[in-house]
């Protein structure tokens, strides 16, 4: 019997090609599309084409495999046809089942590939969720079962490859046994076959949309180096000036840092903004030519009980919103590619649409966009068409490069374009300030700026996102510009600062405000002021109506801490020189003050400086912490944790848990929870990082 079944193999090997002829082929081509057709006409496309093409794939090698001398008139055509295998594959099945299996797991292979290539919406990737479609295993397990059905059964003949074939390195699938087999389709896999991300990626880029990945920096935030400010002798220094500062940034920051579970930079924390962004409820002045009026106070310090800390608080006039001016605003809008993060760009679009609420239907928007370049976004539209607005604002999207001067200088320009001279013309910035196109110099900014200004035209910074935040550009711009800066991390924020605190971010009643205290010797021997280092004039600058300084909006508050030693007292920290006189006698009456303060500011519409001054005697003075205001405590409170956040130089062994309790001790009234959170930030510093963990 076996050598009856080798001759007829012998002579099967000899036999020619059996070749069908034209006419034939083309009625089984035409029969075998019309029966697909009817069969598929209510499939959807999708990857079930490649699921379909592996079954029939796999039955019709199950079939060879059975019966290998089944001749051409007992192959179902459809099996072929309806996975795309050509008629010419087909034919070659009667000279070499091997070579017909091989290419039936190339053609399964290629399907297997084209799977990732399929539009979303298809039948298996519609059931996968995003997360699921990255961790989707490799179709690598079904192409290896492909390739071990193509191992020849025990005592198969070996197929026979031409000289040709060889010197050209052809080889059927089972000539390389199933080991080698594997490797090559593995490779070929690795090829041609898509991850499912990359699957998403060429789809989106075969819609004609752009794909630009979320911006992720870290550690290049840039803030101004800060020297606390030197505990000073007042028998040597006895007069300190400064600039007023409204601005609340770097609490914004801090925050930000904190509920990430990392403790800011040092040079992040300018405690004066920590103390300035709440409010003390501090006296209104009455009328509009007043601004403001001193309101001071001291009490025993709480983190040395032989010094004191001496509390000036201003408030600014609350403008009624029927007086308040017409606004011509102009928002500048970083939409680089730095932008594309979830607290950067789309905070800030919703950021923007919460002011809009705040103004009146007259009042004027414009919109300036900048990336690689600068450009008109909405011309200016009254507040009344909101839906002009908000659909401009809902174009923004984020990509390039950062030519923020470019941008500056066409906001400045729209906004003179509309100047009016009684309203408020104001550019306010809103970016990261990472500006790497044009102008990036941080003094050629503020120089521009400066000029602007005399035009009647001033700049308000909106800082958002970190990793590469720079906060010293914004300061600078602020400070320079005549407006204030703010770091929105939240849309809590944004409402606090463009909603709540609306009018005094936008509507100035006293600008270039100056303070100086000039402290008696015979009441305190040493003092130092708490924050504002970036903020100190010269004491010659108090007079000087041509130094700039910081301006006051509407409702602003400003406060401001001096730790002081009284005379005589055992925690003086500077020895008295050896040859230095005797302290002058001071005059009958003054005996009782430990200072004088002076305030000097302009109106809005002025360039001439007013003075307010008054005496800050012992009659403000209380002898102990639990008696003085709330204010006072609170503030205290902010400071002490400021001052940790830097180092702790002057505080002594005075912690996070002192600083919770004596604001637990003040917090009062607390109407929008902005008390209640410092404590609880004050409480994620104990445990937060030193440095963020790096982002992989």
């Amino acid at each position: 019997m076996s050598d009856e079944l080798e001759r007829m193999k012998q002579a099967f090997r000899h036999q020619e090609t059996i070749r069908p002829d034209d006419a034939a082929r083309q009625a089984a081509m035409r029969a075998a599309m019309e029966q697909f057709q009817k069969e598929n006409a209510e499939v959807h496309q999708g990857t079930g084409i490649g699921a379909r093409l592996r079954e029939r794939s796999m039955n019709l090698l199950t079939a060879l495999k059975r019966k290998p001398m089944m001749n051409f008139a007992h192959l179902n055509l459809r099996y072929t046809l309806a996975g795309g295998v050509s008629l010419a594959v087909l034919a070659f099945v009667v000279v070499n089942v091997e070579q017909v299996e091989h290419a039936l797991i190339e053609a399964a292979s290629e399907y297997e590939i084209d799977e990732a290539r399929l539009p979303a919406g298809t039948e298996e990737r519609a059931a996968l969720s995003s997360a699921e479609a990255e961790t989707k295993p490799a179709p690598a397990p079904r192409i290896q079962g492909l390739v071990d059905m193509a191992e020849p059964s025990p005592g198969a003949p070996k197929p026979k490859i031409s000289q040709e074939a060889l010197a050209r390195g052809d080889q059927p699938a089972s000539a390389v046994g199933p080991a080698a087999g594997q490797a090559v389709m593995s490779e070929r896999k690795q090829q041609l076959a898509f991850t499912p991300q990359q699957a998403r990626n060429e789809r989106t880029r075969e819609s004609n949309d752009v794909v630009i990945p979320q911006y992720q920096d870290q550690g290049r935030d840039s803030f101004t180096n800060i020297v606390p400010n030197p505990l000073k002798l007042v028998t040597q220094d006895p007069v300190s000036t400064f600039s007023v500062d409204v601005d609340t940034a770097s609490y914004a920051f801090v925050r930000g840092a904190l509920n990430r579970g990392v403790l800011p930079q040092k040079d992040a924390v300018r405690v004066e903004e920590l103390i300035n962004y709440f409010d003390y409820n501090y006296q209104v002045p009455d009328s509009r030519e007043e601004p403001f009026k001193a309101n001071v106070s001291v009490m025993p310090s709480p983190w040395n009980v032989d010094r004191k800390l001496l509390r000036i608080g201003i408030k600014g006039y609350e403008l009624p919103k029927t007086d308040a001016p017409k606004a011509n605003l102009v928002f500048l809008i970083d939409t680089s590619g730095s932008m594309n993060a979830p607290d950067k760009l789309p905070l800030l679009r919703n950021s923007f649409k919460l002011l809009l609420s705040s103004l009146k239907p007259d009042d004027t928007v414009a919109i300036v966009a900048y990336a690689g370049s600068a450009g008109t976004v909405l011309e200016p539209t009254q507040a009344a068409d909101k839906n002009k607005i908000l659909a401009a604002l809902d174009r923004l999207s984020a990509g390039g490069s950062t030519a923020g001067a470019e941008g500056i200088r066409q906001a400045y320009q729209l906004a003179e374009r509309q100047l009016d001279e009684g309203g408020v013309n104001r550019v306010i910035l809103a970016t990261d300030g990472d500006f790497n196109v044009g102008i990036s110099n941080p003094d050629e900014l503020k120089s521009f700026v400066e000029r602007k200004r005399r035009t009647g035209v001033t700049l308000s910074v909106l800082g958002f996102g970190h990793g590469n935040y720079n906060d010293e550009l914004m300061q600078a711009l602020a400070q320079n510009g005549n407006g204030n800066a703010a770091y929105i991390d939240t849309l809590n924020e944004a409402r606090k600062v463009l909603v709540e605190e609306a009018g005094s971010t936008l509507f100035t009643i006293a600008k270039d405000v100056k303070l100086q205290l000039e402290f008696n010797p015979a009441m305190v021997s040493e003092y130092r002021l708490i924050g504002y280092e970036t903020r100190m004039l010269n004491r010659e600058d108090f007079n000087n109506d041509k130094v700039d300084a910081g301006d006051i909006g509407a409702g602003h508050s400003v406060t401001a801490l001096y730790e002081i030693t009284p005379a005589g007292s055992p925690a003086q920290q500077v020895d008295d020189l050896r040859y230095q006189s005797d302290r002058a006698e001071t005059e009958t009456g003054q005996s009782k003050e430990y200072g004088f303060l002076k305030i000097r500011y302009k109106l809005p519409d002025s360039d001439s400086s007013t003075l307010i001054s008054t005496a800050i005697t012992k009659d403000a003075e209380v002898s102990s912490i639990a008696q003085a205001p709330q204010s006072t405590r609170f503030a205290a409170a902010v400071a002490g944790f400021g001052q940790i956040l830097r180092g702790g130089r002057y505080t002594g062994d005075f912690s996070h848990d002192d600083v919770i309790a004596l604001a637990l001790s003040a917090k009062g009234e607390d109407p929008f929870g902005y008390r209640a959170e410092f404590i609880n930030l004050v409480r994620l510093a104990k445990s937060a990082a030193a440095i963020e963990p790096q982002r992989q």
